[in-house]
């Protein structure tokens, strides 16, 4: 019995020596392929918050610059609570959003991953992302939304109506409304109208802990967010429930209807996450845009008189009423301005992406699990991609740039799928802002705030009047 005891005994202490060997031989490797690989070169900041405070306090342009300056084109930062590296070359772009999409599955931070549900397409990649995007493609390609036309304009008219009465309006908040009205009769068509406060009220208090850390206390933005989403998915679950009860009766062109397709076997709990998703991917970055395009159509007055030349015309020789899917196709000049504001501005000042793998990335390493963020805001104010990036001037968009210069919408098959629908959206509601009504900023706007996305000082006030009373007081 002894002998087996020390037999026993000798064969454990040889497996914890070979398990201790083994850790310190890993290690030991591991040091020698990352003194072969280094890391990027840059800074952490400080422990866990890492530059979260200075990159969301200022001009994104100034802490990127800073950084590129300091380390080069790719450095490493921890935003967010995450260790990532940054990257602000087209070329290097398109490498991982691209050509080695594979390397680099799209991630967000984890306040944003819990908010808008592990199930969200934003988070996946493959099989379950390729039929995600399918669904919300054939919702929001041009031959479903054209059906939706007419709804779009009615919510444009009403909202101009509405702010007409008022001694001045705040541009993004109002924005935000009709980006979200538009949203929701995407999603849910006519079912909307039946929940839209409720909708709208959780959504904006899930809204303000979007970039918040994922501290889950009392009191907290994240908790506060945390118990919204919830409630979210309770009224989502009616809308479902009620569309189920309908569905035998009349077929849905919009995307709930997309989702809810017996062949495509989602569960509640997959529609639920992709819908607060694709709220989140509509409502602010649209709403930025049009506040963004106010400002610099109110600055540069030839550029606006341009675009009103343009509208004008559409509404001259059209006998019908209504704004039809030709006429959005005959507006190049209001195209561009878009196109223009959404380089200049770059609302998405970069997305995320993960790392599935140690990747060996221009010399240097970037480890399994870190996130990698391609700056599409240094690229898009490059001087080598656009001559004088500050300068507004959509004439610049009469040319095509330069491959993987321009990705307001992100590049590869994670690009934005609804980005026919934000034209849309923002082409009809110029048209009829241009051709009725005249605008004016309430104070001097220099200034530029950050919550994340960033916008005009004080989110744009300006004072808008139909366009005869304006004339008839000039």
């Amino acid at each position: 019995m002894e002998f087996f005891t020390t037999l026993y005994l000798l064969l454990l202490s040889s497996s914890a020596a070979a398990l201790v060997l083994s850790f310190f031989f890993q290690k030991f490797f591991m040091s020698l392929r990352e003194a072969k690989l280094p890391l990027p070169p840059g800074s952490m900041g400080w422990p866990y918050i890492g530059e979260t405070f200075q990159l969301y306090s200022q001009n994104p342009n100034t802490f990127f610059a800073a950084k590129v300056k300091k380390y080069g084109s790719i450095f490493k930062s921890h935003v967010l609570g995450c260790r990532c590296v940054m990257i602000s070359s087209p070329e290097a772009a398109k490498v991982v959003l691209v050509s080695k999409a594979h390397l680099f599955k799209p991630t967000f931070p984890a306040s944003k991953e819990r908010m808008l549900g592990k199930q969200a397409i934003f988070f996946h990649q493959g099989e379950y992302h390729a039929k995600l995007r399918k669904l919300v493609l054939r919702a929001f390609m041009p031959e479903a939304i054209k059906s939706f036309m007419a709804d779009i304009e009615s919510i444009a008219v009403t909202s101009l109506q509405s702010w007409e009465e008022k001694d001045f309006i705040t541009t993004f908040q109002e924005m935000k409304t009709y980006a979200f009205n538009v949203a929701l009769l995407s999603i849910f068509g006519k079912d909307e109208f039946l929940y839209r406060e409720d909708l709208k009220r959780c959504y904006y208090i899930l809204e303000k802990g979007y970039n918040s850390m994922p501290i889950n206390l009392p009191g907290t933005l994240f908790h506060k967010a945390m118990k919204a989403r919830k409630e979210l998915a309770q009224i989502l679950a009616k809308i479902l429930s009620l569309r189920r009860q309908r569905q035998r009766d009349q077929a849905h062109s919009d995307l709930l209807g997309s989702f809810m397709e017996d062949s495509e076997d989602l569960t509640d709990e997959q529609i639920a996450d992709n819908i607060i998703g694709v709220i989140f991917a509509a409502r602010d970055t649209t709403a930025s845009i049009l506040t963004w395009i106010l400002k610099y159509l109110a600055e540069n007055p030839t550029v606006l008189h341009s675009v009103t030349e343009e509208q004008e015309a559409i509404m001259k020789r059209k006998e019908e009423k209504g704004l039809s899917w030709a006429d959005t196709k005959t507006m190049p000049i209001t195209s561009r301005v878009i196109q223009e504001t959404l380089r200049v501005a770059s609302i998405l000042s970069f997305t995320f992406r993960e790392a599935v793998e140690d990747v060996e990335f221009n010399g240097y390493l970037i480890p399994k699990g870190w996130k990698v963020l391609p700056l599409f805001r240094n690229i898009h104010h490059s001087p080598e991609n656009f001559p004088e990036p500050e300068k507004f001037d959509p004439s610049r968009f009469e040319f095509t740039p330069k491959p993987n210069t321009f990705m307001p919408f992100g590049n590869g098959t994670h690009s934005c799928p609804g980005n026919e629908l934000a034209k849309l959206e923002i082409l009809i509601l110029l048209h009829h802002l241009t051709t009725k009504y005249r605008w004016s900023t309430m104070t001097p706007q220099n200034g530029i705030q950050y919550g994340p996305f960033p916008l005009p000082q004080n989110g744009l006030p300006i004072k808008l009047s139909p366009k005869a009373k304006a004339e008839a007081k000039a």
